[in-house]
């Protein structure tokens, strides 16, 4: 399961483009707090720990609020498309036994029968888990599979409470053993003729 990463805010009291450019030349991220129908919470972080967060997908973060902590995952990161700097930051009020909705990505593992090759169709899941034990990414074991074998989003194994919401049906890795040049030829022919 991800880890929970830890942040310390301070208030803001002000507003606009030219408040937020200061906090950034301050080493500061101006970022909002939404969620549970309260009020958005507007409040500034450390630009440099949030940054090394928001590499993690889904990232559960444990945000300081005037000596409240407040669970959050991170909804939106709006940064500098030239530059790549973060500029904003929206997050969103996740509770301890509440599950959300994420997207986790998949890997492969291990090495499919000799001459074949995994090819993989989905780069992630859509899962429904509880706030506080999402995975950070999900394994998939292609290790001996021969030419033929396919795996599909419900054959994927899950972490216990998680329930899948993408179509099981739907084809994640699929084993293939690469075509000879006469195969190609042959293909090209049939193709040809049609």
């Amino acid at each position: 399961m991800s880890e929970t990463f830890k942040l310390e805010t301070v208030a803001r009291e002000t507003f606009g483009k030219g408040v937020a450019r200061k906090l950034r030349a301050a080493g500061r991220t101006p970022v909002v707090v939404y969620g549970h129908g309260t009020e958005p919470i507007h409040r500034s972080v450390e630009t440099h720990p949030l940054g090394l967060i928001v590499r993690h997908s889904n990232a559960l973060i444990e945000l300081d609020i005037d000596g409240a902590k407040q669970l959050v995952l991170v909804k939106d990161v709006q940064k500098d498309h030239v530059r790549q700097m973060i500029e904003h930051v929206d997050l969103v009020v996740v509770n301890q036994g509440e599950r959300v909705e994420v997207e986790i990505h998949l890997s492969i593992v291990g090495e499919p029968f000799a001459g074949a090759n995994a090819l993989q169709e989905m780069n992630t899941l859509r899962l429904s888990v509880a706030a506080i034990s999402i995975p950070e990414s999900l394994e998939i074991n292609v290790e001996g599979l021969e030419d033929g074998t396919q795996i599909l989003a419900g054959g994927v194994i899950l972490p216990e409470g998680a329930e899948l919401l993408d179509d099981p049906e739907q084809l994640v890795v699929n084993i293939v053993s690469p075509r000879t040049a006469a195969e190609d030829e042959a293909a090209e022919a049939a193709a040809a003729a049609e």
